[in-house]
């Protein structure tokens, strides 16, 4: 139920699944989790961390900060045992030794529905004591960017694993995908292929500052450092920017602060300059790290399959229908743009077509560029 005691809709393709679910009785207690499910999550949607960002100096939790946050934290643990509860309500689990009931046995799609239920459970379940012991810890409760990356990062791994509980259990009874099952799958997915990219570029941009800083008489030195400031502003505009964890913000604004201080420096020193943004750029190298998130690794191999499907598609027309060969080919490029940043050596291919669309080629060239791009994906396969 929502706020307002109304029954949550659930979506389409579980009403579609339920209703083929013999035993009705069952199906009806599934449903009844699944729209305790629906609402959590909406409950659990992304933190807009913007009205609480802070610039260097101003990093202390204060009783302020506490006082908006308990009410969020509360609300967090409240939402999530209730679908806990609502699970064990309608699914309670067997004692040791307690009197088998008299109710038929499952059968086998039911069974495994209730175990991916009751599994998905009891990580909800450590999950909340893990909270418990994080928010009382002294590291927490004096540095609200570490207080926002605990509540940002239980409030997301909420949602991911109650994501995983409606599509394991709804996967018992039928082929699903998640994005039919879990509601705000799709933006959980855009969210992350977005960081991802802004990651890409980010290191891109970085590395080339370094090069042109190295190489910078020492008078252009305060040019680069405005250039790179206005590169930082840009960054933090973007929905990319947005969706970031706390503590990568953190940093981000840590080092916009730095450069800024440089970029307003007559004659600042390249030494320094250099030495800041090379340690920054190891610092955006560990945002790679997005490319292990769940929901981009599902997400990579639809499209890299679809990917491989499409340059095959090309490689068979290439003799018989070479514009449509092309055709072909322009589609696959423009789906992988969306694994931009998994691979550097796919990611140097991606830009490169983004300047010179595929569908744009013939001849031997288009013929060398499906190989490339053949090779490229078939690379990046591994997950």
């Amino acid at each position: 139920m929502d706020s307002g005691g109304n029954i949550h809709p659930i979506s389409a393709r579980l009403e579609e699944l339920l209703e083929a679910v013999p035993d009705r009785e069952f199906a009806g207690k599934l449903k009844n989790v699944y729209q305790v499910a629906f609402q959590t999550i909406a409950r659990l949607r992304e933190i807009d961390l913007v009205k609480y960002e802070t610039t260097i100096g101003e990093d202390e939790a204060g009783l302020s900060l506490w006082e908006e946050m308990a009410p969020m934290i509360r609300d967090t643990v409240a939402d999530v045992n209730s679908l806990l509860m609502a699970v064990h309500q309608q699914f309670p689990i067997p004692l040791a030794g307690a009197q088998r009931s008299a109710a038929p046995p499952l059968d086998r799609r039911a069974q495994r529905a209730v175990s991916s239920l009751h599994a998905a459970s009891e990580l909800l379940a450590k999950e909340i004591t893990h909270l418990g012991e994080r928010i009382r810890s002294p590291s927490v409760v004096g540095d609200r960017w570490n207080l926002l990356a605990v509540l940002q990062a239980s409030r997301g791994g909420f949602r991911e694993q109650i994501g995983n509980l409606l599509y394991m259990s709804a996967a018992a009874f039928g082929h699903v995908s998640r994005q039919e099952v879990v509601p705000g799958h799709h933006e959980e997915v855009r969210s992350a292929v977005l960081i991802r990219a802004a990651v890409a570029d980010l290191l891109q941009m970085l590395a080339a500052g370094v090069e042109r800083i190295r190489q910078a008489e020492p008078e252009d030195v305060q040019w680069h450092a405005q250039h790179l400031q206005r590169e930082m502003d840009t960054l933090g505009r973007t929905p990319a920017y947005k969706a970031l964890r706390a503590q990568d913000k953190r940093a981000l604004i840590e080092f916009r602060a730095e450069i800024g201080t440089l970029a307003g420096t007559p004659g600042a020193p390249k030494p320094r300059l250099l030495l800041l943004v090379e340690r920054f750029l190891k610092f955006a190298a560990t945002l790679k790290q997005v490319n292990a998130r769940e929901v981009l690794i599902h997400h990579d191999r639809d499209v890299w399959a679809a990917c491989g499907a499409q340059i095959e598609e090309a490689a068979r027309l290439l003799e018989v229908d070479p514009p449509k060969a092309a055709a072909a080919l322009a589609s696959a490029g423009q789906a992988a743009q969306a694994l931009y940043g998994r691979d550097p050596e796919l990611d140097v291919f991606l830009r490169e077509i983004r300047r010179k669309p595929l569908g744009q080629l013939g001849g031997p060239e288009l013929q060398k560029s499906l190989e490339k791009f053949r090779e490229l994906v078939a690379n990046a396969s591994v997950f």
